[in-house]
């Protein structure tokens, strides 16, 4: 079969995706092109009055802002954000039948929780300690990881907040709450703390959970003589660690005890009909296993809101619709608009408004019911499909989600994001076959098969919860193997800097 070159992707829709680039006067499924339309960017089905809906996946993506043809070239030009509300279609929840393939094989902690991964984190409490940290984990990777090959490194999560900041509010909270979650991660195999002394997130706040309290260590740099002793004295506390962690080994355990955090980064026209649904699907399976996947990312699910609050409860759709109405009034607060999405490398893929990119980025979380709805790097207490409230930047939606509890990452791309999210392995997914054969070094599945070769979203989902497995199970991705993850610890900030 030929691959196809025109996608429609619901009958109700006023506009189609061009699969390849498409010349003026050249015609495909009946539509004449009335200018050179460039793959992943969308033409006209019909003629389309000024001010009128233009519908894609059946829902409002825009209105135009000039009269449109059949045939022309939908874009920014002739595209606009609706005023006041319209009416959307809700779909309802559904679940596929639980996968064959329900274990992975994982580090069991003593708390429940299981791990994908056994590193030791040297974490810094503030920015003041954080280059102390890297130069630990440098010492530690460097003296210690070959007497101990048990353990997959030493982590240094680093940033740059801790001081300069009110001790209370919300950005103090969603700072401790973040290290927390860390702090606690199961795919840590032990942890160190590292102050400075004078800083205002002082390392009282982090005494170690029970089961941690052999493999946790705290102190200040200046408790101890200075940043040289600090590393001298953290490789003296984390020899004991690495040889405990060491004899840690990998068991059989369920799927319910896998959490997935999904992103999307760089996304392009192609990202809402290949990568994110067949990611849907793939969380679906998870979710129908008994695991739990996270969709973040507020100010870019804005617009397509609609659809998660129609497979939740009511006081679960109620907490998403309060986290939208905390967005619109912090972005204005800060002269800004959640219509700044999308970027300029988004649009140049063919996104065109906020509304079109956040339908493609909900097709992420497939069709299962939504059981719950958190605050940013808020701890996740239960399995299944849930929302966690962040920013669409992908490092700090990342850092929450895996403070919550995400012990695996999968990232989409349309333009070529290179990111990595340690300790949680993070694959990579190509929305486009050009994408990946571009860049192979960075990606790990190429979803663009489903555009080129006809691949069906049923067969690609497959193919990445089997691929979600094995990496859980201890496979590298292309991220790991290059080494990504030691400065994407990224902190939401919020309030003011004192």
């Amino acid at each position: 079969m030929a691959a196809p070159t025109i996608m429609i992707l619901d009958p109700a829709d006023t506009v189609a995706v061009v699969l390849s680039d498409m010349a003026v006067g050249e015609t495909r499924e009946g539509i004449t092109a009335g200018a050179d339309i460039p793959r992943g960017h969308k033409v006209a089905r019909v003629d389309i009055a000024q001010g009128a809906p233009i519908l894609k996946y059946g829902q409002l993506m825009a209105v135009a802002s000039a009269p449109i043809k059949a045939g022309d070239h939908v874009h920014s030009h002739n595209c606009a954000l609706p005023e006041g509300s319209h009416a959307h279609s809700a779909i309802a929840a559904r679940l596929p039948q639980a996968p064959s393939r329900q274990t992975f094989m994982g580090y069991a902690r003593p708390d429940g929780r299981v791990g994908t991964r056994n590193f030791i984190g040297i974490m810094a409490s503030v920015n003041c300690s954080s280059t102390v940290c890297d130069a630990i984990a440098a010492e530690a990777n460097r003296l210690l990881l070959p007497k101990y090959p048990g353990i997959d490194g030493f982590a240094p999560i680093v940033h740059d907040q801790g001081c300069g900041m009110s001790n209370k509010g919300e950005g103090f909270d969603a700072l401790v709450r973040t290290l927390k979650g860390y702090r606690d991660h199961p795919n840590f195999g032990g942890v160190l703390i590292v102050g400075l002394g004078c800083e205002v997130n002082q390392l009282t706040l982090y005494q170690p959970s029970d089961w941690t309290r052999e493999r946790f260590h705290t102190f200040n740099i200046q408790e101890v003589g200075g940043s040289r002793s600090a590393v001298r004295r953290a490789v003296e506390l984390l020899e004991p660690i690495a040889a405990a962690a060491s004899k840690d080994v990998r068991t059989e355990q369920p799927v319910s005890k896998l959490t997935l955090g999904m992103q999307c980064g760089g996304s392009d026209g192609f990202s809402g009909i290949t990568a994110n649904p067949a990611l849907g699907v793939a969380s679906d399976m998870l979710v129908a296993a008994g695991g739990t996947s996270i969709l973040s990312e507020t100010p870019e699910i804005f617009g397509a809101e609609h659809l998660l609050i129609a497979r939740a409860a009511p006081e679960t759709g109620a907490k998403i619709e309060a986290m939208i109405d905390w967005w619109r009034d912090y972005a204005e607060k800060n002269g800004a608009s959640l219509d700044n999405n999308p970027s300029p490398g988004n649009k140049k893929g063919g996104l065109t408004t906020i509304l079109e990119k956040s339908l493609g980025a909900v097709a992420k979380g497939g069709m299962a019911p939504l059981s719950g709805a958190y605050a940013y790097s808020e701890k996740i207490d239960t399995n299944g499909f849930v929302y966690m409230d962040s920013p669409g930047y992908d490092p700090v939606a990342a850092t929450g989600q895996v403070a919550a509890g995400a012990n695996l990452i999968a990232f989409t791309t349309g333009r070529g994001s290179c990111f990595g999210a340690k300790p949680a392995p993070s694959i990579k997914l190509a929305s486009n076959s050009d994408l990946a054969r571009s860049m192979p070094e960075d990606i790990d599945i190429d979803c663009g098969v489903v555009v080129e070769e006809g691949t069906s979203l049923s067969e690609m989902g497959q193919h990445i919860y089997d691929l979600l497995l094995d990496t859980a199970s201890g496979q590298k991705t292309a991220s790991e193997e290059f080494g990504y993850g030691d400065n994407e610890f990224v902190p939401w900030k919020i309030g003011a800097v004192l």
